[in-house]
């Protein structure tokens, strides 16, 4: 494969961007002396600087590489340079966990107890070492090729947050469906218990395909939540519906605890403990990326190259859409994604040039970098700002695959806006000739 057009970190060639959130972007990854395929982490060493949180990094990254453990993303390696520390985890390739309800409705009980049972299982275990989440939703939660569960972002989800002199949590985080009331209520929280209220309101999720607390309104959002106000539909079994009811409690004092679950007779059926070894790890790579000394023998130097990244066919194969370039604008099932697709053969500074041109008109400051473009909404939107990134990449000699992808703001928002973008820019999409026949529906 020709690696042109590619980022290098030490041995790491850095491919497409995976996810990104408000400290970091996560990246695909290949090892070029071993050819083995990772997820780079990348995190902005000053905005850890402003936050004040070198010292909480620190101990969440020494503390996850300890862990290794089936249904939690592995981590393996920690490298820096002046301005970025890189994670080297785990790649996964099965996709989310949720985007199988996305297409197929709810789960069958059996397969929904057999990943709510993993997702126990690394919870306690994470618990067990200190470690929560705090921030457990339908992104964290991937499957491996082999349809294993897998938690992601276990002790990094939450960096900004800080323990008080009283032992609790005192920031609220998270996704508001999935959080805990006394998260809300901003008087401090157990970590653990939670943590099983998220895990509560995921097993609903894959049982009922749709959410226990649900409303436009905010505050209506809340004031449900601490109520605990919600109705398990018809088709629940009575023990499944007593445990949610029992983890859904908004009483975090008498709430049951993961212990309790692991007992509980429903959650038993089946239920295979997780095997697993303890990992002998070297933490020589934390201290040195953190030793106040900035020694530049360990950092690793970023290499870029002008010109837009090349795509080989394994991240081309992994993208969730797969080899079905030519659809610019998705009606799959309704499902609202946080990334759309297209291909071009247009030269990738005209398809730049295209969705600038596309975009201004639709109320967002544009910047450009390299063959990225930063697509920033002016007005403010149901979750903040909306902002769109733009990626172009060579998939092939004169032909790029353009992935535009939500990194703030809103997913429906994004999709409003992409339907709106998508019609200006019909003329520079590549359709093959049996997408131009019209045979190809999707």
């Amino acid at each position: 494969m020709s690696t042109v057009g590619r980022t290098r970190v030490g041995k790491y060639e850095l491919g497409r961007t995976l996810g990104e959130g408000t400290f970091a972007k996560v990246k695909f990854a290949r090892n070029v002396e071993t050819d083995e395929c990772f997820a780079i982490k990348i995190l902005d060493k000053e905005k850890i600087l402003r936050h004040k949180m070198v010292g909480q990094i620190k101990r969440e990254i020494s503390t996850m590489k300890l862990i290794k453990h089936p249904n939690v993303i592995r981590m393996y390696e920690v490298m820096a340079s002046k301005t970025k520390i890189y994670i080297v985890l785990e790649l996964v390739t099965g996709g989310e966990l949720f985007d199988k309800i996305a297409c197929h409705g709810k789960l069958k009980e059996d397969e929904a107890r057999k990943y709510f049972q993993q997702l126990i299982n690394a919870v306690d275990y994470c618990h067990s070492r200190h470690v929560f989440h705090r921030d457990l939703k339908p992104e964290n939660l991937l499957l491996d090729s082999n349809g294993v569960l897998k938690v992601s972002d276990f002790g990094l989800s939450a960096l900004p947050q800080q323990f008080r002199e009283d032992g609790l949590l005192h920031t609220t985080c998270g996704t508001p469906n999935y959080v805990a009331p006394e998260v809300i209520n901003n008087k401090g929280y157990d970590g653990a218990k939670a943590d099983l209220w998220s895990c509560g309101v995921i097993l609903f999720v894959l049982m009922a395909g749709y959410l226990p607390f649900e409303d436009s309104n905010l505050m209506s959002l809340y004031k449900k939540i601490f109520k605990a106000e919600f109705t398990c539909p018809s088709w629940l079994s009575t023990s499944v519906k007593k445990l949610i009811k029992r983890i859904l409690d908004p009483n975090p004092a008498t709430r049951i605890t993961i212990a309790q679950v692991i007992e509980n007779e429903w959650f038993k059926k089946g239920y295979q403990p997780p095997r697993f070894e303890t990992p002998d790890v070297d933490l020589g790579d934390v201290d040195a990326i953190f030793n106040g000394s900035g020694d530049s023998a360990n950092l690793v130097v970023e290499k870029r190259d002008e010109r837009p990244a090349t795509m080989n066919a394994f991240e081309l194969i992994s993208t969730s859409q797969g080899l079905n370039l030519g659809i610019l604008f998705e009606k799959q099932m309704g499902i609202v994604k946080r990334e759309s697709r297209f291909a071009s053969k247009l030269p990738a500074n005209e398809i730049l040039s295209k969705i600038e041109q596309a975009a201004t008109p639709l109320g967002f400051n544009v910047e450009k970098q390299n063959y990225k473009l930063k697509l920033k909404g002016e007005k403010s939107g149901r979750k903040g700002h909306l902002a769109i990134t733009t990626e172009v990449f060579e998939v092939a000699p004169s032909l790029y695959m353009v992935e535009l992808r939500k990194s703030k703001g809103d997913t429906f928002e994004f999709h409003k806006v992409y339907k709106n973008l998508s019609t200006g820019l019909k003329d520079i999409v590549w359709k093959s000739q049996d997408e131009a026949g019209g045979t190809n529906e999707n």
